[in-house]
């Protein structure tokens, strides 16, 4: 052996040993989980969870809309256009800002609007 393996063998420091005392015999507790779930159970659970969640932001998301609008209702009558229904509904502003309002309220892509559908009014 050459004078600077053994120097590095006596200078390195050996990893110690420890000892864990391990219960053996009657002197072993098993615990039993609190709850136990199967894979059925943890499907059920999840799906009533996404249910719950779901739910929550339906309502919330409804009621958030309805929240926004503040206004009343009205029912668009046969050949009736957006543009009248402002003119009526509303009538202290501009038409053409009236039917800006009323088309952010209830959310409509166009000037259109169907017999029977019922619109917000905005405040």
């Amino acid at each position: 052996m050459t004078a600077a393996l053994a120097d590095w063998q006596l200078s390195s420091p050996r990893p110690r040993r420890h000892l864990v005392p391990v219960p053996t015999g009657g002197a072993v507790v098993v615990r039993e989980p609190a709850v136990r779930i199967t894979r059925r159970g943890r499907l059920a659970l999840t799906v009533l969870v996404t249910a719950v969640v779901a739910l929550a932001l339906f309502v919330g998301l409804a009621g958030a809309g309805e929240a926004a609008g503040g206004g009343r209702m009205v029912t668009v009558a046969p050949g009736q256009t957006l543009s009248e229904i402002a003119a009526v509904e509303m009538p202290g502003r501009p038409v053409a800002e009236a039917v800006v309002a009323l088309r952010l309220a209830n959310d409509l892509p166009g000037d259109g609007v169907a017999a029977g559908q019922e619109l917000v009014i905005p405040e």
